[in-house]
């Protein structure tokens, strides 16, 4: 079974995907994958941030009551 992937550590990947596209070090042949894998760690992002928010308003909404 595989280690969930870490908010930090998925933000941190794909800083280093984006800036290795910048700089030009891929080439096209790596390309794709490079793309492909940025989708893949910004849906984790997003996910993580909307559950994230949920709890929050969640805790929020407890203490309100």
């Amino acid at each position: 079974m595989s280690k969930k992937l870490l908010y930090s550590d998925a933000i941190q990947e794909l800083e280093q995907i984006v800036l290795s596209i910048e700089n030009e070090d891929v080439n096209v042949d790596e390309l794709g994958v490079k793309v492909k894998r940025a989708a893949e760690l910004i849906t984790i992002c997003r996910d993580r941030l909307h559950s994230t928010e949920e709890e929050v308003n969640a805790i929020l909404k407890s203490l309100g009551d």
